[in-house]
């Protein structure tokens, strides 16, 4: 096999993105992520407003220069976007947006839209008749009718059009796709339907996803693994399975503690005290200390990297240090008051 054949469908490596802000000192948004996605995987990139999920996804598919870090897709460098079009081999890696009302056209038939997409990622080789029944079988691998073609986006609801944005991504025949919440303008209903539309594509297609979310409750019924994401920072990476079960960093174990809980015992969720910091001005040591229980001094002083713990997980927190296994925080936190005693 080829480098390309055995490489990760997506990798990030040390990305950072920094924004210059005049009279203000510089706001860096990602601080140095570094992430895979094999094909047919889905992860959920999750946390709280202002970590930094929605750049680093516009990083990930160049709508943002990093001025660090490379992101690799299919084995190959990807450059950001400019004003040239993009390599078509590159098309095959696409970007679902969080409201799919402004992502498409209201002036333009969904049809013609759908076409116009199957035309640049297949130059002049589509007929116009084999066209017709390309956007035909979009439609319908999205749930949609095929009378969908001659309405425009203002007729369907919003889940309806999160799927025509959807059937237009997959135009491309992507191997990946980044989805920056695309469920969070949807209600209950549309969201259940969007989340069990996107698992059975992954299966069918052999696509890689990247579901960004501050709904954990979601990404855990969607994605294989999490990564979590503080402060520009990757806290955590786990199979969600794991996750679910046993949170293995302070501020994943909140936010796993803040998700309601139907359990017939009036338990309340635990929300995560303070607030998130400036990203212009992050707390030195850990960016988690100041809002963390089980801070020590170390994490007052010294950031921590990624620690492996486990096959396919990762923590950045010095409680785990020297671990083999995940442990939960407070147990460490616990047992390390104990010895100091």
């Amino acid at each position: 096999m080829t480098p390309v054949e055995t490489a990760p469908a997506l990798e990030v490596d040390g990305l950072e993105v920094v924004y210059q802000r005049r009279d203000r000192a510089p706001l860096r948004a990602v601080a140095g992520v570094s992430l895979r996605v094999q094909r047919g995987q889905i992860v959920g990139l999750v946390g709280e407003s202002g970590c930094g999920k929605s750049t680093l996804a516009r990083a990930v598919v160049g709508l943002e220069t990093p001025v660090a870090g490379r992101v690799l897709f299919e084995g190959r460098e990807l450059s950001p976007l400019t004003r040239r079009a993009r390599p078509q081999a590159d098309t095959r890696l696409q970007m679902v947006f969080q409201n799919p009302f402004s992502s498409l056209n209201p002036r333009r038939r969904v049809g013609v839209q759908l076409a116009d997409a199957l035309a640049i990622s297949a130059g002049d080789a589509t007929a116009t008749g084999s066209r017709a029944e390309r956007v035909t079988a979009l439609l319908e691998t999205v749930g949609m009718p095929a009378a969908a073609a001659d309405r425009f986006p203002h007729q369907f609801s919003g889940g309806q059009r999160q799927r025509i944005a959807i059937a237009r991504a997959l135009a491309a025949d992507p191997s990946v796709i980044v989805l920056d919440e695309p469920l969070s303008s949807l209600d209950a209903s549309a969201q259940a339907q969007i989340a069990n539309l996107l698992v059975r594509l992954s299966r069918e297609l052999d696509l890689a996803l990247v579901l960004i979310s501050h709904d954990l409750a979601i990404v855990n019924h969607v994605a294989d693994a999490v990564a979590v994401m503080y402060l520009g920072r990757l806290v955590e990476t786990v199979p969600s399975r794991e996750l679910w079960e046993l949170p293995a960093h302070p501020y994943t174990e909140a936010l796993v503690g803040a998700i309601p809980k139907a359990d017939g015992e009036r338990t309340l969720p635990v929300a995560l005290a303070g607030e998130v910091p400036d990203p212009s001005a992050p707390p030195s040591g850990c960016r988690f200390h100041p809002r963390c229980p089980y801070a020590f001094d170390r994490c007052r002083v010294e950031e921590p990297g990624l620690l492996e713990i486990g096959r396919g997980r990762e923590v950045a927190c010095w409680l785990h240090e020297g671990a083999d296994e995940p442990i939960a925080p407070s147990q460490l936190a616990a047992a390390r008051a104990a010895s100091a005693s």
